[in-house]
């Protein structure tokens, strides 16, 4: 490799790290934590047949889990504009990336909350406890070391999925690439030091998921 392009590599490197750290992990954040509560209620909605909200709550699953991220994403940003609805681009992708991660997460969390055994439900019945109390002391806490796993999958699989947004004219890590690209016509160079700086962010959030597994394991065998 010559001087020029190795060059290029380090004077592009701060713009993408610091598009990563201004708008990829943000909205990977914000979107995950929106769409994490959005899967509580979606869960327990559907676990507890509350009715009319069951059949929504299923629809919507189909629904998301049916249609493409991208997709999503033009309906929010291009198409409800038609009909007047108009979203800056980030909060479009967020909504977008939202919805998508309340759908999935949300067969986590019920899956995960289904595999308490029905005793904690009534042991805490016993109690006194109420049927929120028994969700929120009992239930949850349990349901969560089992969740985490995969939960930190989707988050992962998330911040690389953000990449989508440059289709909506975030300026994230993957559109200040192709902006990048533009000026200097290093395609390969600059797609594959991208590359890298994702799976910077993904080996470092791999390595956060392997200690909170091990706490959670620590934890549940006291």
């Amino acid at each position: 490799m010559d001087d020029r392009k190795i060059q290029i590599l380090i004077d592009s490197f701060w713009p993408m790290l610091k598009a990563g750290l201004q708008f990829t992990i943000p909205l990977a954040l914000i979107s995950f934590v929106l769409g994490l509560v959005l899967a509580i209620v979606v869960a327990l909605v559907r676990i507890w047949k509350v009715p009319v909200l069951n059949q929504i709550a299923g629809f919507y699953v189909w629904v998301i889990r049916g249609t493409p991220l991208l997709v999503q994403l033009f309906i929010i940003f291009f198409g409800l504009p038609t009909i007047g609805i108009e979203f800056d681009p980030f909060l479009a992708a967020v909504i977008a990336f939202t919805l998508n991660m309340g759908a999935y997460n949300s067969e986590i969390v019920r899956a995960a909350i289904q595999s308490i055994s029905s005793g904690q439900w009534e042991a805490a019945y016993s109690l006194g406890m109420t049927r929120g109390q028994a969700l929120r002391r009992i239930v949850l806490p349990q349901a969560a070391r089992v969740s985490v796993p995969p939960l930190s999958n989707s988050f992962i699989s998330l911040v690389k999925d953000t990449s989508l947004a440059y289709t909506v004219t975030v300026v994230e890590m993957f559109q200040v690439s192709r902006q990048i690209v533009a000026t200097n016509y290093e395609p390969l160079l600059m797609y594959c030091e991208v590359a890298v700086i994702y799976l910077m962010f993904c080996t470092v959030l791999n390595a956060l998921q392997n200690v909170m597994e091990k706490r959670l394991e620590r934890f549940s065998t006291r």
